[in-house]
This record gives C-alpha cells, structure tokens and sequence, in this order.
C-alpha cells in the first residue's frame, strides 16, 4: 500500500475506500445473516449497516493499510440465540467470505467492461479494481482457513461432530497467536492460492 501511495496517489485512494468497504461488508454480511438465524445481537448494537464507524477498529485497520495485516471489529455472535445451531453457525461463518468473492468477481466483471472501453491498463480505476479484486480474495481465502477464530474453523465447527467442535471453541483464545504463526509460517503458501484463484478468475471473466 505504501509503494501505490508513492507511484499512484489516486489508485491508492481507491484502493483505501476498496479495501475499507470490503472489510465493512464482509462484517455486514456476518450481522445479517445472524439477524435471519434468529441472533439479534448485531442488529441491537447497530452492526446492521453500511457506516463505516460501527465495524472498522481503528489500530486493526491502520495496520492493514500500512503493514498489510490488520483487522476489523468483529460482530458479536449468539449461538445459543440460533433457531437452528449448526445451518446458523454454518450461515453466519460463509458470509463474510461469500461477500468477498462476489466483491471480487464484481472488480473483475467491472474491469472486463472498462478494458471492452480501451481504458487505460495503467489508469487508477483500473488499478484500483484489479486491487479490489485481489485484496477480495485474499480476505475469503484467508477467512477461509480452519484455524480459530477465523470463519473457516466456525464452518468446520458447524459440519463437525462434538468433540471436535468444543476443541475449535476452545483454542479461540488462543486466536492471535494461531493467525500470527499461519501468517509466519505459511504466508508464501496463502499468498500463492490467493494468486492462483485471483488468476484463473480473471481468466473466466476476462476471456
């Protein structure tokens, strides 16, 4: 993000708002889906909606413009609020990363268009959407993972017999320790599946 603020200024504010909105959605797509299971948790804090203000922590996401990884404030989730325990949990999990891969596909069917136009390659708005995309599939991805407390262990959690779900539950507090070490040890591997998914996408939606 540094390096685009020094060569583009302009593709580096879009990518801001991007990357901003992309993380408000996907904590969007988590409070509504645990509005409809029957958790009104978010809906009472004001997690339903599209400010900013309510899901963005400020340190976490200083540090995802600036260092490359960060957070955003998570919404607080009701299990116990749920009609049905393991499609609710199963729901609320995927949202987020459903979000993030419509967002990307969005980008790429956005810049399929602008390329149809003769834009520029090196313009900011084409930039900034090939950046939407990729950022896009690197938070589903990463999401994705089945390590506590990102989304994937949650999805694991709800198609896992008991035992297994109390040992997810229980390494939650252990979250940021566990995201830390995926992020020294694997950061390579992730950051190759997420090229490779970005790729064969744009492959699809760009031929």
């Amino acid at each position: 993000m540094l390096q685009l603020l020094r060569s583009d200024p302009g593709a580096f504010a879009i990518a801001v708002v991007v990357l901003l909105y992309s993380l408000v959605l996907h904590e969007l797509a988590h409070a509504v889906a645990a509005d409809r299971a029957g958790d009104d948790t978010a809906r009472n804090l004001g997690r339903i909606t599209l400010d900013p203000l309510k899901h963005l922590e400020l340190m976490g996401t200083a540090m995802l413009l600036f260092i490359g990884f960060g957070w955003a404030k998570p919404v607080p989730i009701r299990i116990d609020k749920f009609r049905h325990f393991r499609r609710g949990l199963f729901t609320v999990s995927i949202a987020g990363v459903v979000v993030n891969f419509g967002l990307a596909v969005l980008a790429l069917i956005g810049l399929r268009l602008l390329l149809a136009q003769g834009a520029d390659v090196n313009s900011p708005l084409v930039r900034g959407l090939v950046f939407a995309a990729r950022i896009n599939v690197l938070l589903a991805v990463f999401n994705l993972l089945p390590i506590p407390p990102l989304d994937g262990s949650k999805v694991l959690s709800a198609l896992s017999p008991a035992p297994i779900q109390r040992a997810l539950f229980s390494l939650e507090r252990y979250g940021f320790l566990l995201v830390i070490g995926l992020l020294v040890l694997f950061r390579g591997p992730i950051f190759g599946l997420v090229n490779t998914i970005t790729s064969w996408l744009a492959n699809v939606i760009l031929a």
